[in-house]
């Protein structure tokens, strides 16, 4: 385990170490002396958000055509990843035994397919006994495992080509309804079965109290997922929870969260922050948690995803800690958010061509316009390449 003086020198070194983790090197050829102006589009990295149900117009508790179309704004304008915040669950899709609808993950889909955002599955299964329809504990044990395998290949098949990654069990740790009806072996059937329905779809693990709340979680998660992998169940990623479980609002841990993401990343796994959310006794208590902990993340190289659970005031499960207030305006949290991601993380450059036509410069991984010599062309500069010569 790293060193109390490791974590430090680390957390120092944080922007280098994102300059290190997230950015490569984009050359641009063109005429000697020529200016080149590039500016980023988009990130390569995710940065997404929960989508409630109420953006869907046929929900009972529908927002507003007025709130919808900001909504929609909103979530287009700063985010570049998504996911059901409840459309997805099965208590969401399946209320009443035999009558699958997925209306509202579907709709909630279509929205952000139209914006480019594409989206992952949260859940497939959620076994906290107060999220159990009436109909489903009713069931014999072997009609409650058939009712999960039809559950498992339902989902992941009808999203098949659209989503392609999905938490298996929610909160495993907390929770084990359909564990303690029919035995641990039940999680590799989850599993199988939904890789039934798709073949190609990636399976996270998902719970909380493993990056905030003193980490409480973080040892039994870690067991865990040995555990799992050990006895076949085909995880291929981690999820982490980042908003708090305890009511004591105590200030998050830089060194605790870089802590336990170093001893996660030993599983050579993907790592999301998947439901992150900064809360505090004040909106600026809030934005400073943000600022300390988000760069924290960011600088990980397991960490593949940062989704924040929910963004609007007026369609949140935590309203008093939301980016925009229920009128639209902007949180101190809000603009902590923007400044990071399309700022501080956003490249903006200007320069000249040398004597060879040449312009190099470091740049953050993702889609960029490049202007030069009468000319405009956008690139994507990958992770995967490091580096890539754009001809003008």
């Amino acid at each position: 385990m790293e060193t109390n003086t490791e974590l430090q020198e680390k957390l120092a070194r944080i922007d280098t170490r994102i300059d290190e983790i997230r950015k490569g090197t984009l050359i641009v050829r063109t005429k000697p002396g020529s200016e080149v102006i590039i500016e980023q589009q988009r990130h390569e990295f995710l940065f997404g958000t929960a989508i409630a149900n109420n953006v869907c117009e046929k929900y009972e508790f529908a927002m507003s055509d007025k709130n919808r179309e900001m909504y929609i704004k909103t979530l287009g304008e700063n985010f570049n990843y998504a996911v059901h915040e409840n459309a997805l669950k099965w208590y969401d899709c399946e209320k009443e035994q035999g009558k699958v609808d997925y209306y509202l993950a579907d709709r909630i889909w279509e929205i952000c397919e139209n914006l480019n955002i594409p989206m992952r599955g949260h859940c497939i299964f959620w076994d906290k006994d107060e999220y159990i329809m009436p109909w489903l504990k009713k069931l014999n044990n072997d009609d409650l495992r058939s009712a999960i395998v039809r559950r498992a290949i339902s989902v992941t098949s009808h999203f098949k080509g659209r989503i392609s990654e999905f938490d298996l069990n929610n909160e495993m740790i907390h929770n084990d309804f359909f564990r303690r009806r029919l035995g641990y072996g039940i999680v590799n059937e989850m599993a199988w079965s939904a890789k039934a329905g798709n073949q190609d779809i990636t399976l996270f693990v998902n719970d909380y109290g493993i990056l905030v709340d003193g980490g409480f979680n973080a040892d039994a998660y870690i067991t865990q997922i040995e555990n799992l992998l050990a006895n076949g169940v085909p995880i291929g990623g981690i999820g982490c929870q980042g908003h708090r479980a305890s009511s004591i609002l105590m200030p998050m841990s830089a060194e605790l969260v870089q802590r336990n993401l170093d001893r996660l990343s030993k599983f050579n796994l993907p790592i999301k922050i998947t439901e992150a959310l900064f809360d505090g006794p004040s909106e600026k208590a809030q934005a400073e948690e943000m600022r300390k902990i988000m760069p924290v993340y960011f600088a990980h190289p397991s960490v593949e995803a940062i989704l924040i659970w929910g963004f609007w005031a007026g369609a949140h499960w935590q309203p008093h800690t939301a980016l925009w207030r229920e009128d639209w305006s902007i949180t101190p949290q809000g603009e902590v958010y923007r400044e990071l991601v399309f700022n501080k993380w956003w490249t903006k450059v200007k320069g000249r061509a040398d004597e060879n036509g040449i312009f190099k410069t470091t740049a953050f991984y993702g889609e960029h316009m490049i202007q030069s010599n009468g000319k405009k062309q956008i690139v994507k500069l990958s992770k995967v390449d490091k580096t890539i010569t754009v001809n003008m």
